[in-house]
């Protein structure tokens, strides 16, 4: 079962991925969802807005290191302990 935080940002994930019908989940790859740098800059500007903290990464290292919705999970929720 997703906590609160997993399920918020899927649900970012979720406007932001091109139409399918399948579940998102952690092990959803972000490339499968149709999400490019444009929407994934998007998507980082919401978190960042939403839980107060800033994602210093351009596109390019977030795409090296966001593989999948997990990964996007834990890298929001070490920044939000380190801001606590």
């Amino acid at each position: 079962m997703a906590d609160q935080l997993t399920t918020e940002i899927i649900e970012k994930i979720k406007a932001h991925a091109e139409p399918g019908g399948e579940e998102i989940t952690p092990s959803t790859d972000l490339n499968t969802l149709g999400i490019h740098s444009l929407e994934l800059t998007e998507i980082i500007f919401d978190l960042e807005e939403k839980y107060g903290i800033e994602i210093e990464m351009n596109t390019v290292d977030a795409w090296s290191n966001l593989k999948n919705v997990g990964d996007m999970v834990e890298a929001v929720r070490e920044l939000i302990t380190k801001k606590a």
